[in-house]
């Protein structure tokens, strides 16, 4: 492979990012192309009112050592503060604190049974080295062995459908076993306690740090770049863009959704635009509040109810210093939905309609006026879903197109979708692409495993 190859990478966001990085860091020669006019992906920031954060919440794990790795790199480790933090659950009209064992054992709205039969699930889960079997099982069909079919349904079908809407039907119980690793990783490292950390500045000065390295590293950046088209040439592999530009690269990277990559490449096979058409994601609508004062001091709030147009609380305030934030209260309220939901079509006006009034008939004391910023972030595919035998359905990180691959978030297999997973697969995806026997690997060594992590 000539040193003098020119890679391009479609997609700017934390997986395109560290791929540029990677192969930079090996001598190639790259172009990272963003649609957008900022890199980041769903690690991007916004303004929001006077400040400027996450457009998305993004929280790091002690045993996160794939992103702290990448943050001692960029020379911002050590900066990281770390916190502990309490979890809320909303169910029956009422807010309850279940942020250790004894508030579990209290508070939760099960009977002594059920209780013991739901934390005995997360621990029997915690210990499950390889998801690979409980591919061939429903989620719900799993849960409803071990913890019962009263706590499904008054516990897990709504978690589930918060997070999954009607495709929780679809899901296998890798799906809830990959959440369970994470929260499980710390101590499968050996440390004693998870605490939660963050970066002052948010993700943004991350990526700002990053793009100054992929900049020193001689990665061309090109933004405002959304691709149109991919095509094999005599010269090379060429790709079009909305803004009427074009180039050619000797091999290329699409980072994007599944989906959209069948759409750009009119050459794949069929078999291969089916394989990834297949792939079922689950998009987001995720509103940003900055308030004034504080809701009720947990991280994160479960919701059961389904009156509840969104599917959880999350105080960021309760973890990041308020002084980043002016003083203020930092709140997201995520709604998963599936890619043609209607929702998606709702203005922000008449999201913040529904989604204020429901948080002020959750948290009584707040007032109109302690509203200082509503802002609405859509995505329509944002978690590829686990659905039955996913490892075995999933197409090849390489195509039948000779310098073509397809690397994107599909193929972090049973995991939860976090920027630790995200840099872990890019790592992986340079590996693959570096390999002289790249056109001979088949999926299952190309598939992210969650576990390979802990």
């Amino acid at each position: 492979m000539s040193e003098q190859e020119h890679w391009g990478i479609v997609g700017g966001g934390i997986l395109g990012m560290t791929l540029a990085h990677d192969l930079a860091k090996q001598g190639k020669k790259v172009t990272l192309f963003e649609a957008d006019k900022q890199l980041g992906g769903l690690a991007s920031a916004w303004q929001l009112g006077d400040i400027v954060w996450d457009k998305h919440y993004h929280v790091t794990l002690l045993s996160d050592t794939e992103l702290r790795s990448l943050l001692r790199e960029l020379g911002l480790e050590r900066e990281m503060n770390w916190v502990e933090t309490r979890t809320g659950l909303y169910t029956d009209g009422k807010l309850y604190s279940i942020s250790n064992a004894l508030e579990f054992l209290r508070y939760f709205p099960l009977n002594l049974i059920g209780k013991i039969r739901f934390a005995l699930t997360i621990i029997y889960g915690s210990k499950i080295k390889s998801p690979k079997k409980l591919e061939q099982i429903s989620v719900v069909d799993w849960l409803t062995k071990w913890s019962g079919k009263y706590t499904v349904k008054k516990i897990w079908l709504p978690l589930l459908r918060s997070k999954l809407g009607g495709n929780y039907k679809k899901a296998s119980a890798a799906f809830i076993w990959a959440i369970i690793a994470r929260l499980y990783a710390a101590r499968r490292t050996g440390l004693k306690k998870e605490m939660f950390g963050y970066l002052p500045g948010g993700y943004g000065r991350m990526l700002d740090r990053y793009a100054q390295i992929l900049a020193e590293e001689q990665v061309k950046i090109e933004i405002d770049h959304l691709a149109t088209e991919v095509r094999q040439t005599s010269r090379g592999i060429e790709v079009e863009f909305s803004n009427g530009q074009q180039a050619v690269c000797d091999r290329l990277v699409l980072t994007t959704p599944a989906a959209i990559a069948s759409k750009l490449c009119p050459e794949l096979t069929e078999i291969e635009k089916k394989k990834l058409n297949d792939i079922q994601y689950q998009g987001i609508i995720c509103a940003s509040l900055l308030l004034k004062q504080p809701l009720a001091n947990f991280y994160v709030t479960n919701i059961t109810d389904d009156w509840v147009p969104f599917t959880g609380v999350i105080e960021m305030s309760t973890l990041v210093d308020p002084r980043q934030f002016g003083g203020h209260t930092l709140v997201y309220l995520p709604k998963y939905v599936t890619p043609e939901d209607p929702t998606f079509e709702l203005s922000d006006a008449e999201l913040k309609v529904q989604f204020w009034t429901a948080l002020r008939r959750m948290y009584p004391h707040l007032q109109d006026d302690d509203l200082l910023s509503f802002q609405v972030s859509r995505v329509r595919r944002v978690l590829a879903i686990s659905t039955l035998n996913y490892s075995q359905n999933l197409p090849s990180m390489s195509t039948s197109i000779p310098g073509l691959h397809i690397i994107n978030s599909a193929h972090i297999c049973n995991g939860t979708l976090n920027v630790n997973e995200t840099i872990q697969l890019a790592k992986q995806g340079v590996e693959h692409l570096l390999s002289s026997q790249s056109k001979k690997t088949n999926f299952d060594s190309q598939c992210l495993q969650e576990n390979s992590a802990l």
